[in-house]
């Protein structure tokens, strides 16, 4: 049997968590003010500033001819694995997901045979792949063609992405020479 010292230690202990509880909520209303759902506001509003688009050309300060003169080979062969899932390298391959990159270099925008672009990529279809092009789109693909459906969200490594290009430019039967620095 509890004698009445006890139960009066787990009363108190008890009653006091309660104050406390109640306490804390009336400090917290005070501090936190927030207006309960109704009919007319049936939730909370989260507002989100989005920051603007930041424009692919003007975020890139070194040039790409620069980038390549120190460019390795192998290491954007490595690069290249996660563009395998959706494209083909080799000659002929065809298309996957994505358009084959075989000999992409100085190839016109939205060019390949069979392969249906999107809206974004055919409006750019009058200019070709060039060395600035791929640096600018490789870095955000989706700020260069708005509304893409490729899911890769680039490569913001200058370096890493220098030696993707300088794989690319050998994926040709007549590699195309890099820009001047």
């Amino acid at each position: 049997m509890i004698d009445s010292w006890t139960f009066n230690k787990m009363a108190g202990a008890v009653l006091g968590t309660g104050l406390l509880v109640l306490a804390l909520q009336n400090v917290s209303g005070i501090l936190f003010h927030h207006t309960a759902p109704s009919v007319e506001n049936p939730g909370f509003r989260i507002e989100i500033e989005e920051p603007e688009a930041p424009n692919a050309a003007a975020a890139i300060p070194v040039s790409i001819g620069t980038l390549l003169q120190t460019a390795d080979v192998a290491k954007g062969q490595v690069e290249a694995k996660a563009c395998l899932n959706c494209h083909n390298f080799a000659k002929g391959a065809g298309k996957k997901t994505g358009p084959e990159l075989y000999n992409v270099v100085e190839r016109q925008i939205a060019s390949m045979a069979g392969f249906e672009y999107g809206a974004a990529a055919k409006e750019k279809s009058g200019e070709k792949w060039t060395y600035d092009n791929l640096n600018i789109f490789l870095k955000a693909p989706k700020a260069y063609f708005k509304g893409t459906k490729m899911v890769w969200g680039g490569l913001k490594n200058d370096k890493k992405r220098a030696n993707l290009i300088a794989y690319l430019a050998t994926l040709s039967d007549a590699p195309k020479p890099f820009p001047a620095p």
